[in-house]
């Protein structure tokens, strides 16, 4: 309506009503019929020319136009159809240099015939389409929720039975839940072995503190009979402080691991020289490797400093030593040999001893744990979990080499790492 304003607008400046009347037959005839109403009034509101459909004139009643005054050129008039029907005309108006009005219908009917016609064919297509969209989506929502109830339902399970064994059927996907079950069945298996690893460490520790307590309640009981020689008494009360000793140092050492493990030990930084700390370690351990027959050497650089905690690697290097004599027979040999690469201290401890059987080796790090050859020596099985404990406390590593009956080499690797500032 509005272009057809502006486009009578420029008719009636060139040559008035005449033109405009013109225009609107020329527009008909080509047609074939009336497409607006087009009205031109004089200053008073009097018609001058009306040009409508004919059914508009019966549906509507125009003369209402006269009456209504247009105070504003952007006014939209809206006629109702006097039939009551919903349809409306709406004009729009405009006025003209001269001071007449020109003004341009049209009706609702069409619009609302070709809305119907959308909203038609938006519920025919769209319905099917959102049906297809719903059903889809549940399906695919289902598809993909199903390793969800799967780690659900291994996880009610788990719960109910208590059973760790139970694992998560993982789908044929490459998917994040795919990935998420891989991780869920890992997780379970870590914890089973964790679990496996602390109640095989209970029953150890069940083994291990059964035979001091024995010989603790044994020799209190010998103490308390009547008439037993101050000799006797004596002797069970060493005893008793030796079977304690045991039992101390057993709890000191795995409290030790399990500050070590979870961070908690305190650790007292300073540069060590290597011979001075090897050197003290060969001391302690000297007299005993004498009786033993068995010959210590070492090879360690004169000026080679790493940072460490003194106490905790000398309990790392007398553990090592403890371990390569015990199981060294006569006339073998211990070699301790330090060297450094420009970013580690490598200590190695090398024995000429029985060796560590191939099926053991996987296990020597473990708490309390002891092989069959070990078994004949006296001990708590909890020297090589210390050192491993300390040695990673240092944010280093510790391997071991050997096959039963050639010996053992460990080694040791420790950080060239800046002393922390206090």
């Amino acid at each position: 309506m509005r272009l057809e304003l502006t486009e009578y607008q420029g008719e009636y400046q060139r040559r008035g009503v005449t033109e405009i009347e013109e225009e609107v037959e020329e527009k008909n005839r080509q047609a074939g019929r009336s497409l607006f109403l087009v009205r031109i009034a004089t200053a008073t509101n009097t018609t001058l020319f009306l040009d409508s459909p004919q059914s508009w004139r019966k549906r509507f009643d125009l003369r209402q136009l006269e009456k209504i005054v247009v105070s504003d050129a952007k006014q939209l008039l809206r006629l109702p159809a006097t039939d009551g029907d919903e349809e409306v005309l709406e004009v729009a108006s405009s006025p003209l240099p001269d001071g007449m009005l020109l003004q341009v219908g049209k009706s609702t009917k069409e619009r609302e015939n070709l809305l119907e016609r959308f909203r038609e064919t938006f519920v025919g297509v769209m319905l099917p389409v959102l049906i297809l969209s719903v059903a889809g989506g549940t399906l695919l929502t289902l598809q993909a929720l199903r390793p969800l109830r799967g780690l659900i339902h291994t996880l009610d399970t788990i719960i109910t039975t208590g059973a760790l064994t139970t694992r998560a059927s993982v789908p044929d996907t490459r998917d994040e839940l795919a990935e998420l079950t891989r991780l869920f069945n890992a997780m379970l298996e870590r914890i089973n072995l964790l679990i496996s690893g602390m109640q095989s460490t209970l029953d150890n520790v069940a083994h291990d503190l059964r035979t001091p307590m024995t010989r603790l309640r044994g020799m209190a009981e010998i103490a308390l009979q009547t008439e037993t020689p101050e000799t006797v008494l004596r002797e069970a009360l060493a005893t008793c402080i030796e079977e304690s000793d045991r039992i101390l140092a057993m709890l000191n050492t795995l409290m030790d691991i399990s500050e070590a493990e979870h961070g908690a030990m305190r650790l007292e930084r300073e540069l060590l020289n290597a011979q001075e700390l090897i050197t003290q370690a060969v001391e302690i351990y000297r007299d005993v490797a004498e009786d033993k027959v068995i010959q210590l050497s070492t090879s360690v650089p004169p000026e080679l400093f790493f940072p460490a905690d003194r106490n905790r690697m000398l309990q790392v290097m007398t553990n090592l030593l403890d371990n390569a004599i015990k199981y060294t027979p006569s006339g073998g040999q211990v070699t301790i040999t330090v060297t450094q690469n420009p970013h580690q201290v490598v200590l190695t401890v090398t024995d000429t001893g029985v060796g560590i059987p191939s099926e053991d080796l996987p296990h020597i790090w473990d708490r309390l744990y002891r092989g069959d050859k070990s078994r004949s020596q006296r001990g708590l099985g909890l020297g090589l979990s210390l050192v491993k404990a300390i040695v990673q406390a240092h944010n280093g590593s510790v391997t071991v080499h050997g096959m039963s009956g050639n010996g053992a080499v460990f080694t040791l690797a420790l950080p060239l790492l800046p002393l922390p500032r206090a």
